[in-house]
């Protein structure tokens, strides 16, 4: 075990060195962690923690962790002596935490609250990425101050991972997120939106929810406020990430066939499994249409900036990924890189 002398006297070495912050991803290898590796990296030195599949992100070394098991959280913080950590760790899926609510419960609290404990330790500050669907989903715009009332099994985890962060860290910055997408750098697992970009490039037809209506970002935006905010230092705040509009995501699919130049004749719609926990009540907007709009006026006043409609952050996907406009027939869309 490392003792308490040493551990103060690595956190006075680090504070004392020279150059680009360090910051340590835990969960490098999933959709949000590799990505906001690949962004950040250009400005700080990054690491990551993966539990099974390596990620081969250049410039980031990742080594291997679980959550669940504090001593390996100790080394690699003691070791690494990162100036933030950032939790990407976790089981993100609304369905997959219905059927496994104890692994949904490890990974989503268990395993953030040991990360938290060592990140004080070692003085590093602890970034949480949260999201909207902590609330119920009533048809209002949600403020920070909002007490959180999921009826999911991953609200409700997120939901205890936000409390615990506010009622123990010393230093931390929470951003509660809409909905993001993007590219994952997983070979082995597509995310939602690469299979919505598969099936229009494929021309097959596509089923998607027209009742659950939220926010829709690009994940490089995530990565733009987050740097933001560490260059301004910012402490023990939470922030609600979220484009200005939300819609269902069966009208994302036709403003990205409008944008991506994609036949819109592929879409349909259809029912999204939104799996509640039985023993509570459900008071959210009626019938099952649900809503997570957040108000976002904080973080725009707080870090000056101006956050994107759908339209505008669709926009900045197509030109990110390189899209080209077709002058042939439709339903090829952009191509794959």
């Amino acid at each position: 075990m490392v003792s308490n002398q040493n551990d103060q006297d690595g956190a006075e070495e680090r504070e004392a060195s020279i150059g680009p912050k360090t910051i340590l991803i835990v969960g490098v290898s999933s959709f949000v962690g590799s990505n906001l590796a690949e962004f950040l990296k250009k400005d700080y030195v990054v690491y990551g923690t993966y539990h099974k599949t390596k990620p081969c992100i250049p410039g980031v070394l990742a080594l291997p962790c679980d959550v669940l098991l504090r001593e390996e959280i100790q080394l690699v913080l003691y070791t690494l002596r990162p100036h933030i950590v950032i939790y990407a760790a976790g089981l993100s899926s609304i369905e997959d935490c219905a059927e496994a609510p104890d692994l949904a419960d490890a990974l989503n609290t268990v395993g953030l609250i040991n990360v938290t404990e060592y990140c004080q330790r070692y003085k590093a500050q602890i970034c949480y990425i949260s999201s909207a669907f902590v609330f119920n989903g009533e048809n209002r715009d949600y403020i920070e101050m909002d007490i959180p009332d999921s009826s999911t099994t991953y609200g409700k985890t997120v939901a205890a991972s936000e409390f615990y962060i506010q009622k123990t860290s010393l230093n931390y910055v929470i951003f509660r997120c809409c909905r993001l997408y993007g590219r994952g750098h997983n070979p082995l697992y597509m995310n939602w939106f690469e299979k919505m970009q598969r099936a229009f490039h494929n021309g097959q037809n596509i089923q998607l929810d027209n009742l659950i209506l939220t926010g829709y970002m690009d994940i490089s935006y995530l990565g733009m406020i987050m740097k933001l905010a560490f260059e301004r230092e910012v402490t023990n705040r939470l922030f609600q990430i979220c484009t200005s509009d939300v819609m269902s995501i069966y009208n994302f699919g036709q403003l990205y066939a409008s944008i991506f130049d994609e036949s819109e004749s592929l879409l349909g719609k259809g029912r999204f499994n939104f799996p509640r926990i039985s023993s509570v009540s459900d008071t959210g907007a009626s019938g099952d249409e649900k809503s997570f709009k957040m108000d976002i006026s904080n973080a725009e006043g707080f870090l000056n900036l101006k956050l994107p409609s759908i339209e505008d952050s669709l926009k900045l996907t197509f030109y990110r990924l390189h899209g080209e406009k077709k002058q042939h027939k439709k339903g090829k869309g952009i191509t794959f890189i």
